[in-house]
C-alpha cells in the first residue's frame, strides 16, 4: 500500500497505480504544480519522489514497471475513447482524406492521392484520338480507388482503429457530373461506350456544353421562368443541365442508355452506402440539396424546373428529372445513410458509420474556415476559387452562382460566386515562362501595383462571375519589349483580385452586405504576396484560415454532425464549428493605403476592359468561335 501525506485526494487515482508496492511515501507537492501538470505526469513525479527517498533497488525497479504498466493502460484506454470522424475532400487533380479529432478539431492524420488518370483532356484511356477542346473528363475508378489509398493512409497516420470513426463527410468539386446505370455503374465502364468521350465524368471546367447553355438560358429568358433571378439571370456553362443536354445532343445512344445523372459527390456516397458498384440502389440515392441547389437550380420550395420547361428546351429533354435523376434531396450534415460492409472493406473501415450528404468543396470551406456568422465572404482559393456567404438578406444579384436557402449552413441564405480560373491562371504563367512559381514570387513581390503598366483580365477559362460566359478568354495590355514574365505574373494576381472586388461591388450593389474576408484553401499559405494584394486591392482586412485544410475540415465537420451529440458533444453546426475550427487571430493582412490608391486607377480600367458589351469581350467570343470553326 502506498500511503501520501499532504497530497491532493483529486489526484489519488494517479498514486494508486503503486498500490502493490510495499513502500511508503512521505510526499509534500505544491498545489499549484498538481493542477497544472496531467495525471500521468502527476504519478510519474510521485514515483520520481517515492524512488529518490527510497534506497531498495528491488523497490526501484518493481515501482517503475507496475507505475509504468498502469499509465501505459491508462493511455491506451484514452485513446481507444478518442473518436473522430473522416473528411474525403476530392479536388480537381487529387484527394485529400483526413481524420479528425470531433472534440477538437485536430487532425490526427491525413494523407492526399493524385488520380491515376489525372484530368483527361487530350483523349481518353481507351484510346478514340484526340478530345476537342475545352474537355476535361475524370475516370470514376480513381475515385474509388484512389481514395481508399488515402483514407488507409491517414488512419495509419492517425493510429486511429475503425470502432473510433463515428461519422463521414464528403465535399466534391461541382459541378463534376456523370451518367451511369441504376446499380450504380459508370457509363464509362459499359464495354459498348469505353469510347464515347460523352460517356464519361465530366469534370467541373469541362467547357463543351457552350450552345447548350446558350439554348438553355435562351429558352428561360424568352419563357419568364422565375427560378432563373436566383442564378443572377444567367445559368453557367460548368452546371448540371447543360452537360447532360451536351449528351443528348452529341452522343444520344449514351443519353438514352443512361438510368441515372448525378453529381460525383452523389455518386461516391451512393458507393458508400449501397455499394460500390454494382450494389447500388436508385431507390437509396441521396442527393445532396448543396449540389442540387447551386448547379442544377432546385429550390427547396418549388424543385427543380418543370417538365414544360425542359420540354421546351428540347422535346427529348423533358422527362429528364423524372426519368433519369432517382432520389431523395437531404441537406449536408444530414444522414445520407451507413458504410456497407463491401465499403468498409474497401476503405479499411467498419460497416454502419453514418454518412452525411455531399457538399461543394468550396462550400465545407465555410464551417472548415471556422466561419459561422453571416456577411463573412470565404474565398476558398485554389486552381478555380469560389467565394462563398452566407447572409440574413436574399437579394437577386446579376451574375451570381446562386442563391440558396440553407445552402451552406441552416438558418441562412447562402451565396456563391467564383472565378474560373485563379491557381490554373498562375500556374499557366509559370509553365509558358519556364521559371518556378517561387521565382516568379519574389521577383513580383518588388514590383508595384500595375507594375510596367500592365493589365490583365484573369478569363483564362472563361468568367464565372460576374459575366458568366465561358467563352470570355485572358488578356494582357500593356505589354512592350521591356515587359517581364514578374510583371505578367503579378499582373494575373492583379486581375483576380480586382475580379473579387467586382463580385463585391455586384452583391453591395444588390444589397447584400459583404463586410469580412477570410482566406482559405491552397493558395492563401503558398502565397503571402497573393493576399496583400488582395488586401490592398479590396481595401479590406483579410484573415487566412486556421486550417491550411479547411475544405477538408469542413467535410469532417458534416462527419462530426451526422454522428451525433451523443458521439461528439455538438448539438449543432455552430457548436460543431466552433470546436473543431476556431478562428485564427496571430495573422491578419492590412492594406497598404498607398497601393489601394494605385489600385482604385487600376480597377477603374480593369471595369473598362470587362464591360459585357464593349469591343473587348465582343472580340473574344468571337475568336473563341473562329477557333472551333
Amino acid at each position: 500500500m502506498v500511503t501520501v501525506l499532504g497530497f491532493l485526494p483529486d489526484h489519488l487515482a494517479a498514486v494508486r497505480a503503486c498500490d502493490d508496492v510495499k513502500i511508503v511515501v512521505l510526499l509534500i507537492v505544491h498545489v499549484r504544480l498538481i493542477r497544472i501538470l496531467p495525471v500521468a505526469k502527476v504519478a510519474r513525479l510521485v514515483l520520481f519522489v517515492a524512488i529518490a527517498r527510497h534506497g531498495d533497488p528491488i523497490v526501484h525497479r518493481t515501482a517503475r514497471r507496475i507505475l509504468y504498466n498502469r499509465i501505459a493502460m491508462t493511455d491506451a484506454s484514452a485513446a481507444a475513447a478518442t473518436r473522430y470522424s473522416i473528411g474525403f475532400d476530392f479536388g480537381t487533380e487529387s484527394v485529400r482524406v483526413i481524420v479528425v479529432n470531433v472534440r477538437n478539431g485536430h487532425i490526427a492524420g491525413q494523407a492526399s492521392r493524385a488520380y491515376g488518370h489525372g484530368v483527361i483532356d487530350r483523349e481518353l484511356p481507351t484510346g478514340g484520338g484526340q478530345l476537342p477542346p475545352d474537355y476535361a473528363l475524370q475516370h470514376p475508378g480513381d475515385w474509388l480507388t484512389d481514395s481508399a489509398v488515402a483514407c488507409r493512409n491517414a488512419m495509419r497516420e492517425a493510429n486511429a482503429t475503425p470502432d473510433q470513426i463515428v461519422g463521414i463527410g464528403v465535399d466534391f468539386t461541382s459541378c463534376t457530373m456523370l451518367p451511369a446505370l441504376a446499380d450504380g455503374t459508370p457509363m464509362c465502364l459499359v464495354d459498348r461506350f469505353k469510347s464515347v468521350p460523352l460517356a464519361w465524368p465530366k469534370l467541373w471546367k469541362h467547357h463543351g456544353a457552350k450552345h447548350e447553355v446558350d439554348r438553355i438560358n435562351h429558352v428561360a429568358r424568352e419563357r419568364q421562368e422565375p427560378w432563373l433571378a436566383r442564378y443572377g439571370g444567367t445559368i453557367g456553362i460548368e452546371w448540371f443541365f447543360p452537360k447532360i443536354l451536351e449528351t443528348l445532343h452529341h452522343a444520344p445512344l449514351v443519353y438514352d442508355a443512361t438510368e441515372v445523372w448525378l453529381e460525383g459527390g452523389d455518386w461516391f456516397v451512393w458507393q458508400l452506402t449501397t455499394g460500390p458498384f454494382p450494389r447500388c440502389k436508385p431507390t437509396e440515392l441521396a442527393r445532396s440539396t448543396c449540389q442540387a441547389g447551386y448547379k442544377a437550380c432546385w429550390n427547396k420550395h418549388t424543385g427543380f424546373p418543370s417538365r414544360d420547361y425542359f420540354a421546351a428546351v428540347d422535346p427529348r429533354f423533358g422527362d429528364v428529372v423524372s426519368s433519369k435523376m432517382p432520389g431523395t434531396l437531404r441537406s449536408p450534415g444530414l444522414q445520407a445513410g451507413t458504410l456497407t460492409q463491401a465499403s468498409a472493406e474497401l476503405f479499411g473501415l467498419r460497416s454502419g458509420i453514418p454518412v452525411s450528404a455531399a457538399i461543394i468543396d468550396a462550400h465545407a470551406g465555410v464551417p472548415g474556415a471556422g466561419v459561422a456568422a453571416p456577411s463573412t465572404m470565404v474565398m476558398v482559393m485554389g486552381t478555380s476559387s469560389c467565394h462563398m456567404m452566407n447572409s440574413r438578406v436574399e437579394a437577386l444579384a446579376p451574375g451570381i452562382a446562386g442563391v440558396v436557402e440553407d445552402g451552406i449552413l441552416p438558418g441562412y441564405f447562402g451565396y456563391e460566386t467564383g472565378q474560373s480560373s485563379v491557381g490554373d491562371a498562375f500556374a499557366w504563367m509559370a509553365r509558358t515562362s519556364g521559371q518556378s512559381h517561387e521565382a516568379l514570387n519574389r521577383e513580383a513581390a518588388t514590383l508595384p501595383p500595375g507594375s510596367g503598366g500592365v493589365l490583365a483580365l484573369d478569363w483564362l477559362n472563361g468568367c464565372r462571375t460576374p459575366l458568366m460566359d465561358g467563352r470570355l478568354s485572358g488578356a494582357f495590355v500593356g505589354i512592350t519589349l521591356n515587359t517581364r514574365p514578374a510583371q505578367l505574373y503579378r499582373a494575373l494576381m492583379e486581375a483576380t483580385a480586382m475580379g473579387v472586388r467586382w463580385i463585391c461591388d455586384t452583391l453591395r450593389d444588390a444589397g447584400v452586405p459583404v463586410r469580412r474576408f477570410v482566406a482559405s484553401g491552397g493558395l492563401p499559405a503558398k502565397s503571402p504576396l497573393l493576399m496583400q494584394i488582395y488586401a490592398d486591392v479590396l481595401g479590406e482586412k483579410i484573415k487566412p484560415a486556421a486550417s491550411d485544410q479547411s475544405v477538408a475540415l469542413g467535410a469532417a465537420i458534416l462527419g462530426a454532425l451526422v454522428a451525433g451529440q451523443e458521439q461528439t458533444g455538438h448539438a449543432s453546426m455552430s457548436q460543431a464549428i466552433q470546436a473543431m475550427a476556431p478562428e485564427r487571430e496571430d495573422l491578419v493582412y492590412r492594406p497598404d493605403l498607398a497601393a489601394r490608391k494605385r489600385y482604385d486607377v487600376l480597377y477603374g480600367h480593369y471595369r473598362k476592359l470587362a464591360t459585357p458589351d464593349a469591343v473587348t469581350c465582343e472580340t473574344m467570343r468571337a475568336l473563341r468561335e473562329f477557333s472551333h470553326a
